[in-house]
């Protein structure tokens, strides 16, 4: 018998891997993700932000598992992986990194605040 997932069902799945595989491989508290402006909109109101955090010695690309873990738009153009962020005003970079944060860490106090960002 086959049984196939709503959609909704499906993301939420994929949502809880990702955190899962954030969690288990590439962020504990304090850790820095680094965030790498890949392409800005000629409006200036989007931008095409890449995330990277160094795991062993090696700097790994966390964008696809973020992505899912925050139920964003996964943007993939000439073999780059970016995460699509609308408006301006403020940091972008720090806002996707936050966002992150209070989902992976959730309930505990100043939650977004438990990953540091800095730009690449």
């Amino acid at each position: 018998m086959d049984t196939k997932l709503s959609k909704a069902a499906q993301l939420k799945l994929d949502r809880d891997y990702a955190i899962e595989k954030l969690l288990e491989h590439y962020l504990a508290p304090g850790s820095t993700v680094y965030t790498l402006l890949t392409h800005v909109s000629s409006s200036g109101l989007s931008r095409d932000i890449t995330l990277y955090v160094v795991n062993n010695n090696k700097l790994e690309n966390i964008t696809y598992y973020a992505a899912h873990a925050l139920g964003e738009r996964l943007i993939e153009t000439n073999r780059h992986r970016a995460i699509k962020q609308h408006g301006g005003g403020m940091d972008m970079g720090f806002n996707l990194v936050y966002n992150l944060s209070s989902v992976l860490f959730h309930g505990q106090d100043r939650a977004g605040y438990v990953l540091r960002q800095e730009w690449a």
